[in-house]
Parts: structure tokens; C-alpha cells; sequence
């Protein structure tokens, strides 16, 4: 290897590196999130205070189990293209883009029907705020997937070259799980 010239290697290495750091400030963000909740929860004579119902678990339920199922195909979309499974690949991500996009579309109608808003006081507040940003994340991730889907329709990803396939599931992978303690928390605590 030549002067200027980059190694793959490194060059793979170095971008994994930045996903995990960029995912480890998410960690930090959403465990302020968490930390404030619960201060918040645990100051309140009850929780929901009176005068707020729990949510529904049936819609946030099946969004739980859609981005279970969505982390299941980004998975695959990664096995898949270890393998040279272009095709494969490139299906796996466009069920991953519409498990993600149902459950944004879940989540806009649940918002829209729940019963309370942000005028609900700190009950209204802290469960937008969580929800919110965790929707956030889930369109900033069908965003990286949806580039990833188009580079790969333009053949700019193969077995050899999938650093960017992987990225995007790291980063679906840390949404999902993100999720399922949101869930946890908002709706089953």
C-alpha cells in the first residue's frame, strides 16, 4: 500500500467505531431520559397521577413485536450479504423499511387516539418526550436503512463492500432494544 492510499480494513474499523460512539451518546441520552422519569415517578404521589388512565398495551404491543420482527430482518439483511445474497439482502431491508414504517404509523395513530396530551402535566410530558425522541430515532434509522436499500439498488454494496449494511443494523438494533425498554417502562411498570 502506497502513500494516500487507505487501508479497508481500517477504513471498516474506524466507521464501526463512530456507529458504536454515536450509538454510546444515544445511551447517555435516553438514560438522562430514564433518570428524569424516574425521579419524576418516584416524586409523584401515584403514577399515572389521578386523573390519567395507563395507555392501552395493545397498540404498543404490536409496535413491540414489529420492531422485534424488524431487528429479526436487518439481521438477516446482515447475514445476507456476508454471504453474496444481494437480492436477499436487499429484501430483507425493504421488509425492515415497512416493519418500521407501520410502527411509525402505529405510533402517530396511538398519539392521535390515546386520550392525553402534553397538557396532562408531567404525566403528558415525560411520556411524549420518551416516546418522541425514541420516534425520532426510529425515522433518523429507516432513513440509514433507505440509504443503505439505494446504494445496494446501485450495486455499491456486495459481499465485500456491506460496512454500511452493518452500521445501519447497529444502529436499528440499539432503536429496538431502546424500545423494548421503553415499552417496559411506560406501559408495564
Amino acid at each position: 500500500m502506497g502513500f494516500g492510499e487507505e487501508d479497508p480494513a481500517a477504513s471498516r474499523s474506524n466507521m464501526l467505531l463512530g456507529v458504536k460512539l454515536g450509538i454510546l451518546s444515544e445511551v447517555m441520552l435516553f438514560g438522562a431520559l430514564f433518570a428524569a422519569y424516574f425521579v419524576i415517578r418516584s416524586e409523584s404521589g401515584g403514577w399515572p397521577p389521578e386523573g390519567h388512565e395507563r395507555p392501552e398495551l395493545l397498540l404498543p404491543g404490536l409496535n413491540t413485536l414489529l420492531l422485534v420482527s424488524s431487528s429479526v430482518t436487518m439481521q438477516w439483511a446482515v447475514r445476507a450479504i456476508g454471504r453474496g445474497e444481494v437480492a436477499t439482502m436487499r429484501r430483507a431491508l425493504r421488509v425492515t423499511l415497512l416493519l418500521g414504517s407501520i410502527f411509525i404509523l402505529v405510533q402517530g395513530y396511538e398519539f392521535a387516539t390515546n386520550g392525553f396530551g402534553l397538557d396532562a402535566g408531567v404525566f403528558g410530558s415525560t411520556f411524549y418526550t420518551l416516546t418522541g425522541f425514541h420516534g425520532a430515532h426510529v425515522l433518523a434509522g429507516l432513513g440509514f436503512i433507505a440509504i443503505v436499500a439505494t446504494r445496494a439498488r446501485h450495486g455499491l454494496i456486495s459481499a465485500e463492500h456491506h460496512t454500511a449494511v452493518e452500521a445501519a443494523s447497529y444502529y436499528w438494533h440499539f432503536v429496538d432494544v431502546v424500545w423494548v425498554i421503553l415499552f417496559s417502562t411506560l406501559y408495564v411498570l
